[in-house]
């Protein structure tokens, strides 16, 4: 009798360890198999008419491009849209955010904190409307790699895609020309 309360004591802490542990490996196993990912995709073609302008609106072929963008992303469950503040951003946005009831949230690419924005979009499908020179910024600081150099700016096609599964991040970029839509 005298080991047996011993005993039941360690068995009982062995249990108590082994089920903790249990629930610990299936968190890291969430946390190992949680999907997020990102689409970035640049403003559709400005209006170039008037140089001076800062803030142009989209041309026709780029609203064109909007349409075509918000048909891209129809299949996808997209639970949010960020765009910087401008116009021709916002308008490439506007159809995607209109077909799938979400309202679009600006961001400042010059003060985002890349690492920040994946942990505030964990295991979310993400759409990022920006701009030639901040996408592939913001691309290659989330997966932590110099992987993309700056759009060219009359390159208004590409569709950078990045995965994360749970740590681990890639990054592809597609050229979806609509010309041949």
């Amino acid at each position: 009798m005298k080991f047996l309360k011993p005993i039941l004591l360690v068995l009982l802490f062995t249990v108590t360890l082994a089920c903790k542990n249990d629930k610990n490996n299936a968190a890291d196993e969430e946390i190992n198999n949680t999907v997020s990912t990102f689409y970035f995709i640049r403003h559709a073609e400005k209006d170039r008419s008037n140089s001076e302008n800062q803030d142009p609106e989209l041309s026709q072929e780029g609203l064109g491009r909007s349409i075509f963008w918000a048909k891209v992303f129809e299949p996808v469950a997209l639970e949010a849209i960020y765009s910087t503040d401008y116009q021709r951003t916002q308008m490439t946005a506007a159809p995607t955010s209109v077909q799938k009831g979400i309202s679009v949230t600006s961001y400042d690419p010059t003060t985002i904190e890349p690492q920040q924005f994946v942990t505030d979009n964990y295991g979310k499908k993400v759409l990022v409307v920006g701009h030639s020179n901040t996408i592939p910024k913001f691309v290659n600081a989330i997966i932590g790699e110099e992987k993309f150099e700056q759009i060219d700016d009359y390159d208004n096609s590409g569709l950078f895609v990045v995965t994360i599964i749970g740590t681990q991040a890639t990054a592809i970029k597609l050229n979806l020309d609509i010309s041949r839509q």
